[in-house]
């Protein structure tokens, strides 16, 4: 039994560079399509936002010298670049999927739209949306958000290098406890990091739950979709 019918994957775009420093790690990168695969194989619709951050963040540009705006763009194209190989990497494992993009770059991927991205989800691609909201100033988790709100999902799904929102940043304090529920106005009031601002409200505005698990662990994404609790649940 699949717990979601259609759901919104957030990627980590750090996650994508394994144990490298930085760029794509192909073993993270089978192991991310092999999951996806596995709950394509179950019936679910999917869509894909995944960062940029292995390869470029607009923010921390504009901290260097780049133009803000000239950054968020070149971060898109980040994001792009991800997609394109993350879509190479469904290609290998027999998946069909589709390339949607925020701007319009065709041929590399087809200009997105709300209902393309539904009517090929229910022929059975995955779609994976990249150049975040095609805006600067925006981060792909309010890219997330936007798409997840727009297509429907009955979730997103954030898949990160932890196992779950927790009272404090657990890679920095050993006595931080895990959450298994929590709602949006208790992560504004504990002040605690799973996305963005913005996409957090849109989220709760739009009554978008997001579940936040361990992308990283090899049949995570299987199990979130069997209802095993290994992550949080964000809600109203």
């Amino acid at each position: 039994m699949k717990r979601f019918n259609r759901i919104l994957l957030k990627l980590s775009g750090e996650s994508l560079m394994g144990e490298q420093a930085y760029g794509i790690d192909p073993k993270r990168l089978g192991e991310y399509a092999s999951q996806i695969k596995e709950v394509h194989d179950m019936g679910v619709q999917i869509g894909i936002v995944i960062g940029g951050g292995n390869i470029f963040r607009g923010l921390s540009g504009s901290q260097k010298g780049f133009d803000r705006v000239k950054g968020d763009q070149m971060g898109m194209c980040a994001t792009v670049i991800n997609s394109l190989a993350l879509s190479s990497g469904l290609d290998a494992v027999g998946v069909k999927n589709k390339v949607l993009t925020a701007i319009r770059m065709e041929p590399i991927g087809e200009f997105y739209t709300k209902w393309k991205a539904i009517e090929a989800m229910e022929a059975g691609y995955v779609c994976i949306f990249s150049a975040g909201t095609g805006s600067p100033y925006f981060t792909t988790d309010t890219g997330s958000s936007l798409r997840g709100i727009e297509i429907e999902a009955d979730v997103m799904l954030k898949g990160t290098r932890v196992d779950g929102v927790y009272t404090a940043d657990p890679e920095k304090d050993p006595t931080a406890t895990k959450y298994s529920e929590i709602t949006y106005d208790e992560i504004y009031n504990k002040g605690l990091k799973v996305m963005d601002l913005t996409a957090t409200t849109m989220c709760k505005e739009n009554n978008l739950p997001i579940y936040v698990f361990n992308m990283d662990v090899v049949g995570n994404l299987k199990k979130v979709m069997e209802g095993e609790d290994i992550g949080t649940l964000v809600h109203l």
